[in-house]
């Protein structure tokens, strides 16, 4: 009998052990990842990057398991609204990609502080509320490729767009509309053909976070950047009040600490200017009211477009947003 029991309490032991191996393998959740750009893409780079370093820092406690990027597995438009619905987790992404869920969705691109500012005046707290009745959980900075630049293949010399076509992404169609332009929304990956067959004159974009082919389509830009392009990280808010504190804890670690490392790419910024340069797109400049036209028009009807579609939340927002 003293031979049986060992045996039992023997094979209870490694039962125990295997039942401990198990639930702790079970506290790690894999999420599913999708970036608002082709990956391997240059402005994709910032949300690739998070996802290998929580994989390495946070195993096994949370993963991301990355299942693409757009336009691959569909539009960017719909990546948020996907996300929100729970057909993804998680997604890296600029505000311009979720516009057609959150009317107030430009505010984060127009504001005049750093994301620690953001945080301790309450301008993130109060956007994130708002991404919250969506489903969406508001989580972090991820990746600051500068401010935006209108690029050229037609030299201008004062801030008018009349008789011009030009692609754009929600970001500035309210702008470039407001000096006369008329406008083509595309997806990144039909920049370069839009330029080469001249379905386009010129679009927007940030300097960095710029493919280097677009120079062989490009001749100039307007040296006077308007706006913020950033990329958030966001995630389905069901799936976010489903993870543990422990979870939760590691992943707010890490994405705290990449937005608090976003201001390092745009001091990138004069370097990338001087390699335009060296490859053929110069730069446009104007002065004095003309300069001042171009960059309060822009300010301007990107907040009148935000406070026309959301009267109350959009003068609210300004206000946190702005100085």
């Amino acid at each position: 009998m003293t031979g049986q029991k060992s045996i039992l309490g023997a094979v209870a032991v490694i039962a125990a052990l295997g039942l401990g191996t198990s639930a702790a393998g079970a506290q790690e959740v894999t999420l599913k990842g999708a970036s608002c750009f082709p990956i391997g893409s240059v402005v994709s780079v910032g949300f690739e990057n998070f996802v290998k370093r929580l994989n390495k820092e946070a195993k096994g406690v949370i993963q991301i398991k990355v299942v693409g990027g757009a336009p691959a597995i569909g539009s960017p438009f719909t990546m948020t609204r996907r996300m929100a619905r729970g057909i993804n987790d998680f997604i890296g992404c600029p505000d311009a990609y979720w516009g057609n869920i959150l009317p107030e969705a430009p505010a984060t691109r127009l504001s005049d502080f750093t994301p620690a500012e953001n945080r301790k005046n309450g301008a993130w707290d109060y956007y994130g509320k708002l991404m919250e009745e969506k489903n969406i959980k508001f989580l972090s900075l991820l990746m600051d490729n500068g401010p935006f630049y209108l690029w050229l293949n037609k030299k201008i010399t004062k801030p008018d767009l009349s008789g011009m076509h030009l692609r754009v992404a929600p970001v500035y169609v309210a702008f470039f509309k407001s000096l006369g332009a008329t406008v083509q929304r595309s997806n990144f990956a039909q920049v370069y053909t839009y330029m080469e067959n001249a379905t386009v004159v010129g679009f927007g974009w940030p300097a960095l976070g710029w493919p280097n082919s677009w120079a062989k389509v490009t001749k100039y830009w307007v040296d006077h950047g308007f706006y913020r392009a950033g990329i958030f990280g966001l995630m389905n808010l069901d799936k976010w009040k489903g993870l543990t504190a422990k979870q939760r804890e590691v992943f707010m670690k890490i994405a705290l600490d990449f937005e608090a490392r976003t201001d390092e790419l745009p001091k990138t910024l004069p370097a990338r200017k001087a390699w335009l340069k060296a490859n053929g797109v110069q730069p446009i400049t104007f002065q004095g009211a003309a300069r001042e036209k171009w960059l309060k028009t822009a300010a301007d009807a990107a907040w009148k477009e935000v406070i026309d579609r959301s009267p109350k939340h959009g003068a609210k927002l300004r206000k946190l947003f702005t100085k």
